[in-house]
């Protein structure tokens, strides 16, 4: 089963700015969830850029990869 049919990525900003116009010190939350049972399997909470750019990388891998493999690939980061 592809990742992005068995997990739902939640990103939680703490003000409506686009990352690029934010104020650098603000922190953003990623969560990953699984879909079935609605518990967070991995969370992450970084600067606004980082968050953004880790964002991108989850959504590209959650498209591509298989959920076994995308849990392993990112509990190894």
């Amino acid at each position: 089963m592809k990742a992005n049919r068995a997990f739902e990525l939640l990103v939680s900003r703490d003000t409506r700015e686009p990352s690029f116009l934010a104020d650098p010190r603000r922190h953003d939350r990623i969560e990953v969830v699984s879909i079935d049972d609605g518990e967070v399997v991995m969370f992450w909470e970084l600067p606004v850029r980082e968050a953004a750019k880790l964002a991108r990388q989850l959504r590209e891998d959650l498209i591509q990869l298989d959920a076994e493999e995308f849990i392993r690939t990112w509990s190894e980061r």
